[in-house]
């Protein structure tokens, strides 16, 4: 048996990239795993990504793996529909037990969107994207965690909502992950009382299949070279802190935010 073995976990943003790793580890601890993304087959915009898949879906491959699993589409930043769809997911796996709410993402080029120069649709996406959609992910599944009495709830941000990059660009990512942080401490005050815990992921420069055409484009050695350990992260790197927060390993752990930077945080150049 593995560490959550009779749990039900729900990833957001797990069609391909750190969502699909996070679910295929959940679902390698013994976890039943359900899948929410606005498109269950996004992987094949990216060459990469493709290339990694073992089956035409994220879901597909957690069942290879002898546990169930069940997908549904929806926009994480429209309430209804991620409402909608987590209940859809508990219908079909059964009460949420773990969520890593991971679905989000920037907007325009990392050169772009410093606060005098904002794109405010941009800007608007991007928080509602990331903010909003990881609120509306709290606020789904914190009924049925009360109920229980027992409850792991893991939220993604990103090192650029630690600090802002020296010339003060993409700031509505950052901006909008730095809120994420505060969500994350805000909700373990509240959720607590109730033996659930609430913990932010903050990635660094991770090696993913989409990431990966970003960095050969500006250089890659230009990323490993702002990290002190002088390389990108892999998806592993994130999963195994992830599968820390999710397990009885962080039982008395709340409130907090992991930075897996490999050593970033201070160096942001642009």
């Amino acid at each position: 048996m593995g560490k959550l073995t009779g749990k039900v976990a729900l990833v957001t943003g797990a069609a391909r990239g750190l969502g699909r790793v996070y679910a295929l580890r959940l679902a390698q601890l013994g976890a039943d795993v359900g899948i929410i993304d606005v498109n269950l087959r996004s992987y094949a915009d990216y060459e990469a990504e493709a290339a990694v898949m073992t089956a035409d879906t994220t879901m597909d491959e957690i069942r290879a793996l002898g546990v169930k699993s069940a997908g549904a589409e929806a926009d994480v930043s429209n309430k209804d529909q991620l409402f909608t769809a987590v209940k859809a997911i508990a219908d079909a796996l059964g009460s949420i037990d773990i969520v890593v709410c991971n679905a989000g993402g920037g907007s325009g080029a990392p050169t772009e969107n410093s606060p005098a120069l904002m794109d405010f649709e941009q800007f608007d996406l991007v928080v509602r994207r990331n903010l909003y959609g990881t609120a509306h992910t709290i606020a789904a599944v914190a009924p049925m965690m009360k109920q229980k009495r027992w409850g792991r709830i893991i939220t993604v941000a990103s090192h650029m909502g630690i600090e802002a990059g020296a010339r003060g660009t993409y700031a509505h990512y950052s901006t909008s992950k730095a809120g994420i942080r505060h969500l994350t401490m805000a909700a373990a005050n509240e959720l607590g009382a109730y033996n659930i815990t609430v913990n932010c992921i903050a990635p660094g420069y991770i090696s993913t299949g989409r990431m990966d055409q970003s960095f050969q484009k500006r250089g890659v050695e230009r990323f490993e070279a702002v990290t002190s350990l002088g390389r990108l992260g892999r998806p592993e790197d994130c999963a195994g802190t992830i599968e820390f927060f999710a397990t009885d390993l962080a039982d008395f752990v709340t409130g907090v935010t992991i930075d897996v930077t490999g050593g970033t945080v201070g160096k942001l150049g642009y």
